[in-house]
């Protein structure tokens, strides 16, 4: 019985969740079926392209968070507020 593959599987491959066994099954699938193999090659690009994502914090950001910590001695665990 051969076992269809959905892109979930491929991004679980992606990110090295699945199995060895599933290993070698989904690069099977992926040779035989060019949509599969793809959204493999799309989503392999999307990640290169997410690794390159730098986010920075605001000076304003970082302030308000060291105004906060400053508030807390630290023998006393932070309340924390929402």
């Amino acid at each position: 019985m051969t076992k269809t593959f959905t892109y979930d599987d491929v991004v679980r491959y992606l990110y090295a969740e699945t199995t060895e066994n599933e290993n070698e099954l989904i690069v099977e699938a992926l040779a035989l079926d060019d949509n599969l193999m793809n959204f493999y090659l799309d989503s392999l690009e999307i990640q290169s392209q997410m690794d390159k994502i730098v986010r920075i914090p605001s000076d304003r950001t970082v302030a308000e968070v060291v105004k906060y910590s400053r508030q807390f001695s630290s023998k006393r665990p932070a309340a924390l507020s929402y």
